[in-house]
Order: structure tokens, then sequence, then C-alpha cells
């Protein structure tokens, strides 16, 4: 147990630097996006076929529902990326913790799920923590932090891409039933990715040069972003999920909070400068930890 218990942790430590090591390679590293994309996913779908060649049946690739998770994750993958270049990484994550309250709203709107109670309430304490995270400067290794059209396009990356994960969540949460192996799906999401990402390469005429000039610093990001974020973290949040259940991995979402806070400070030198900033990351983190164990022992309940 005490394994596994580690395993989920390992999984939300690797996404919780996701949108640092994406905005390293591509503000720092200098690479092209949609490359990145292409270069991580590419090889892991052979990887993963490979793997689990034993279960390809034409039968899983005529599954709807198998496809409609695939564009969920497209669709995430390529707005997350996007946001890390074009705002800051903390407030990237800082907007994804936000995706159990857009899961609970979706899952009202669309499946006439309960809303777990405390919702509103949790709403508006993170909130306020958002606000007094944004009220000061961050600082960054390049200049101190200003607020940009830039940011604004971010931000609202993020907050699409967000709303893509709770909807990837909630079509995961209601499919069970079609008995898809975890495997396959894994393998559509990296070969839709991989399609997708190549086709807005070439299309955006992308300058792969870059990747020749790449630092040996450069590639050590890039090999934790492919090994440690794509492929571990996902086989480790799955590993995770099966043994311990959605309920006791999702009680751990706040260490992502912390894990980009950290990477984010040694990595791009993005700091938090002043006490209410420092208060509004202790909010936000108090918050979602006791919004989603509460919304847990409501759903055991």
């Amino acid at each position: 147990m005490l394994g596994w218990m580690l395993a989920a942790l390992a999984s939300h430590t690797g996404w919780g630097i996701y949108p640092v090591l994406a905005r390293y390679l591509q503000v720092i590293s200098r690479l092209p996006s949609m490359s990145i994309l292409v270069v991580s996913s590419v090889p892991l779908s052979v990887l993963v076929a490979f793997v689990s060649r034993r279960h390809l049946q034409a039968k899983y690739l005529k599954s709807r529902v198998l496809w409609f998770l695939a564009l969920a994750v497209v669709l995430r993958a390529l707005t997350n990326l996007l946001a890390a270049r074009y705002t800051l990484s903390i407030y990237v994550q800082l907007i994804t913790q936000m995706t159990p309250f857009a899961v609970a709203a979706l899952g009202a709107a669309f499946f006439h799920e309960a809303i777990p109670p405390y919702t509103g309430r949790a709403i508006l304490l993170s909130f306020a923590g958002a606000v007094l995270l944004a009220s000061g400067q961050i600082g960054e290794a390049s200049a101190p932090f200003a607020f940009t059209p830039d940011d604004v396009i971010g931000i609202t990356l993020a907050f699409s891409s967000m709303l893509f994960l709770a909807i990837y969540m909630l079509l995961v949460r209601h499919s069970v039933r079609f008995g898809l192996p975890g495997e396959i799906v894994f393998l559509a999401q990296l070969v839709t990715v991989s399609v997708t990402a190549s086709v807005l390469s070439w299309l955006f005429h992308e300058d792969w040069g870059r990747w020749f000039a790449l630092t040996p610093r450069d590639w050590g990001v890039y090999l934790v972003f492919v090994f440690g974020v794509v492929l571990g973290a996902n086989t480790l949040q799955i590993g995770a999920l099966r043994r311990l259940g959605a309920a006791t991995v999702s009680s751990m979402l706040a260490w992502r909070w912390i894990s980009a806070l950290v990477a984010a400070d040694l990595l791009l030198g993005e700091q938090l400068t002043s006490f209410r900033q420092f208060l509004g990351a202790a909010i936000i983190f108090v918050v979602i930890t006791w919004y989603v164990r509460q919304s847990v022992v409501t759903v055991r309940e």
C-alpha cells in the first residue's frame, strides 16, 4: 500500500512540474511547440503499441467513446502546452488546480450528478487565494513579471485546457462500462496527439533546426518531460488508480501545486515575492485539499 501511495505522489509531482518543463522547452530552449508534442509522442506510441500488442483488436478502434477520449486529450495537450508558452507556469498549474470545480459543474450540467457540498465556498476561497497570488510581482530569471497581452492568451488557454481535462475525467468516469483496456486508451491518445501535432507543425512551418542546437541541460529537461511526465506520471497514475482507487489518488491533488512552485523557482526563477502571495498559495493548497477530501467522503457515504 505504501509503495502505491508513493507512486501516486510521484505521479502528482510529475503532472505538477509539467507546465514548468513545457515553459522551459518553449521559452528557454526555444523549441517549436508542436514539434515538442511530435518528438515526445511518436516514440512513446511505438513503445506502448509494442507493449500492449496483445490488446490490439479492431473492435476497440470502432468505439466512439475511445475517440471522444482521444479528442479530449488532444485538445487538452495542445492548450496546456501553448498556455505554458504564453504565461507563467505557476499560473497554468494554479488554473489546473481548479479542475475539481469544473468537474462538479459539468457533471451536474450534463450528467445530472449531485454537486458536492461546500463547492461554492471552496470556489470563493480559491478565487480569493488566486487574487492574493496575482496581487504582486512574480520574479523571473530574465526580468520582473508584468501582466501582458501574452499572459491573457496564456491564461485563456489554461482555462480551456482545464475544461478539456474536466471533460476527459467525466468521460473516463462514465465509460468504464465499455471495458476499454487502459493500454488501448493510452495508445489512442498518443497516436491522436502525434498525428494532430505533426499536421499542425507542418502547417505552421515550424523550424525543427532548434533541436540540433540544444544544450545538455535542455536535453535533460526534455528527457524528464517525456519519460518522467508523459510516460512516467501516466503509468504511475494508472497503476495507483487501479490499486488505490480514484478517491485516494485524487486526495493528493494539491501536491501538484507545491511541486510546481518548487520546480518553477529552480528552473525558471519564477518566485513568490510577498507575504500576500505566500498566503494566497497556502489558501489554495488548503482549500483544494479540503474540498477534494470532502468530495471523497460524500461519494463514499
